[in-house]
Parts: structure tokens; C-alpha cells; sequence
């Protein structure tokens, strides 16, 4: 079950937000309902005045933006890597328990869950960052949809309104997904890595129908992350932590 999770978990995230970005013209309203009161709203408030700080270079705030919601998220990061580590840490035990419960499904499941819980192991951990980032992203695709002022601006070569005619920031986003996975790789079970050439893709496809400003958003928050998983794969990266093969 765990397992599944972790694979149609990211699926999901997707899916709502493909879903969720769909290209709004509303003009945002604090007065319309909470979604533009507490999220939209404040976010576009924000983009605005960094924008007005960095000399009017909406491409800069959204960088400013990123980082800042990365930032937020980064104890939540942390708390995945100790989680992850751990599982890895426990896979010895976890692979006796298969093998003596190899005929029993149920019971493998129990013994693997009381293993969790004896170690403080939540193997769910890893989905926090997703759950918390996606609202945000969608909130922040919507800020950028439905404020005039970034549809109208440009940085460096691209109308950050709409859709990169030359399909580079498809590309960078695309292939900084497929980095950000390889820097963990390791850290990641058989089921996550066979999905490290499916989700570039479907960035690519996504970010080709977004307008400019998201892909953006995606390239700086995947630089961010691969720097990140330097600093905190580094040293574990090098070798695996988890059974060889």
C-alpha cells in the first residue's frame, strides 16, 4: 500500500494541478471568496512588491518568490531526508520480515507498520512537502494568470503572459526535473525511480501549454532543489544506503 502511495501520490499532484491551472481571466477579488482573500490575493501582493523593489523585473520576483517558498518548506525537506534515511536503515529488517511472512500479505504489512512505529518512522513523511507545496503552486499559477501586470511584462525573452514560442523553458524545465530526481536517486525506492523519465516528460508537456511565468517558477524551484540535495545527499549520495544489488 505504501508502495502505491508513493507512486500515485505525485501522479495526483499533477493531475490537480493540471487541473487547477486551468487559464483564469478573472481579476482577482478579496472580496470573492477565501481561495482569492488568503492565497491569490497575498500572493500577487507580494510578486507585485518585489517586483517594484528589483527594478520592475517581474522574472526576478517570481526567483525572490520561489526561494522564500522553498525556504518555508526546507524543515519539512529536512524531516523527508531523516525519514528516508531511516527506511533505508531499516531495509534489513524490512526484507526479514517479507521473507518470514512471504505468504501472508496482511501480516507482512502489520509487522512492517509496528517496525515503523517502534523506529518513529512515518512512511508517509515524504509526501509532506508535495501536499504543502501544491496549494501553493496553484495559487501562485493564479496570481500570475489574473495579475495584468506580469501578463504584460516581459524577461529577457519571453512574454511571461504567455507561452515560450521557442519551447526553451519547456526544456530547461524538463531537464532540471530529470536532475533534481538523478541528485536522489538513491534515496528513492525501485517504484519512484522508474518514474524518473516519466515526469520530465510530462513537465515538458505541461509547461508547454502554461504561459512562461510558471515554467519559470518550476526551473528556479528545481535549481534550488538540486542545489539543496547537495548540500544534503552529498555525502550519502556517493554511496547507496540501501540493500545492493
Amino acid at each position: 500500500m505504501t508502495r502505491r502511495l508513493a507512486i500515485y501520490l505525485p501522479l495526483s499532484f499533477l493531475f490537480l494541478l493540471l487541473a487547477g491551472c486551468t487559464p483564469a481571466t478573472t481579476p482577482i477579488d478579496p472580496n470573492n471568496g477565501v481561495w482569492d482573500k488568503y492565497f491569490v490575493g497575498p500572493l500577487a501582493q507580494v510578486l507585485d512588491w518585489f517586483a517594484t523593489v528589483l527594478w520592475g523585473q517581474y522574472g526576478l520576483s517570481i526567483l525572490v518568490v520561489t526561494v522564500i517558498i522553498r525556504l518555508i518548506i526546507l524543515p519539512l525537506t529536512l524531516k523527508q531526508y531523516k525519514s528516508s534515511k531511516r527506511m533505508q536503515e531499516l531495509q534489513p529488517e524490512m526484507k526479514k520480515i517479507k521473507e518470514k511472512y512471504k505468504d501472508d500479505a496482511k501480516k507482512q504489512q502489520e509487522e512492517t507498520m509496528k517496525l515503523f512505529q517502534s523506529n518513529g518512522v512515518n512512511p508517509l513523511a515524504g509526501c509532506l512537502p508535495l501536499i504543502v507545496q501544491m496549494p501553493i503552486l496553484i495559487a501562485l499559477y493564479n496570481a500570475i494568470m489574473r495579475n495584468h501586470h506580469i501578463n504584460e511584462h516581459s524577461f529577457l525573452w519571453m512574454q511571461l503572459g504567455a507561452k515560450d514560442p521557442f519551447y526553451i523553458l519547456p526544456l530547461c524545465a524538463a531537464l532540471t526535473t530529470y536532475l533534481q530526481q538523478k541528485m536522489m536517486k538513491t534515496q528513492m525506492n525501485p517504484q519512484m525511480q522508474s518514474l524518473m523519465f516519466i515526469f520530465p516528460v510530462m513537465i515538458f508537456v505541461m509547461a508547454m501549454n502554461f504561459a512562461s511565468a510558471l515554467p519559470l517558477y518550476w526551473i528556479y524551484s528545481n535549481i534550488f532543489t538540486i542545489i539543496q540535495s547537495y548540500f544534503i545527499y552529498g555525502g550519502s549520495s556517493q554511496n547507496k544506503v540501501g540493500p545492493s544489488k
